[in-house]
């Protein structure tokens, strides 16, 4: 589980933007593609955590990384540091939109303000991004790879955190559109749905306190854990590689197991104990 999957140099020659690439699973999935071969752009709103990413991963020897400060709202930040990236790393070949943002609370307590601050990084940000590389590629006809990060909340909602299911609804839908519009281009667009792959910071602002042990996500996966973040570092490497060439508008769920198990309508029933399943049958039987 904690193993690359990849052959050595398989993303060689690569140039890839990760957005949110300083923390999280942008920041594991971002280690996975250097060690791989591939030149990595990072970019968030906050330099200070992209440069302290950079100079830990250069003192492991992966020195193709470049942190640039941009936000994702802004499509003009977006697309000068787009062009500031192919000015220092060359040509890009593959973008993956990772930045993201999420809270957990009743909807009727949401201001709209909140729900901009979600769908604005979510959804516009990952439309900006997608468009200002997406263009590029079409205008020099060059080939490429888009990534993007959904959730398995994407096609069947939740409650408590409904900006951020609108938001990746709406990439999942401009996942699948663009994966017919763009192919012509020679241009892939996939997605990755994880489920639970803790982050400290992530989570404790999600769940504090007390809440991440009542709420204990492994409790809801079949498979009974959480995922490690070279498991889907794995996944991003291969959907991002020419190994996944005939792979396009694809969507990849990696949790274990745990929307089907919450889609079941009687998947709850594991609760019931053998003594109560004897009960049942012996009912059955006398009727």
């Amino acid at each position: 589980m904690e193993s690359g999957m990849l052959k050595t140099n398989s993303l060689k020659g690569q140039t890839f933007i990760v957005t949110g690439g300083g923390t999280g699973l942008g920041k594991s999935m971002t280690r996975y593609f250097l060690e791989l071969g591939a030149k990595v752009l990072i970019t968030s709103r906050k330099i200070e955590i992209l440069e302290k990413t950079r100079d830990e991963f250069k003192q492991f020897g992966m020195d193709n990384i470049l942190p640039l400060q941009a936000d994702v709202r802004d499509s003009a930040e977006v697309k000068n540091v787009l062009n500031k990236g192919i000015e220092l790393l060359g040509p890009v070949t593959g973008l993956v939109n990772n930045a993201a943002g999420n809270f957990i609370s009743p909807t009727e307590r949401l201001s709209p303000r909140a729900f901009d601050a979600v769908i604005d990084i979510v959804l516009k940000g990952t439309v900006n991004w997608t468009l200002a590389v997406g263009k590029h590629w079409i205008k020099h006809n060059q080939p490429g790879t888009v990534l993007n990060i959904v959730t398995t909340y994407a096609w069947t909602g939740s409650g408590f955190v409904v900006p951020s299911a609108c938001a990746k609804a709406g990439v999942l839908a401009l996942t699948r559109s663009l994966a017919v519009e763009w192919a012509k281009y020679r241009i892939r667009t996939n997605a990755i749905a994880p489920g639970p792959f803790p982050t400290e910071g992530a989570w404790s602002r999600l769940l504090p306190g007390e809440l991440a042990k009542k709420l204990d996500p492994a409790q809801k996966v079949p498979v009974g854990r959480v995922g490690e973040h070279q498991e889907l570092a794995n996944l991003a490497a291969y959907l991002m590689s020419p190994f996944s060439a005939f792979v396009n508008g694809e969507v990849v769920t990696i949790d274990g197991g745990e929307w089907l198990k919450g889609a079941g309508e009687f998947n709850h029933m594991e609760q019931v104990t053998p003594e109560m399943w004897d009960t049942l049958e012996n009912l059955r039987s006398k009727g």
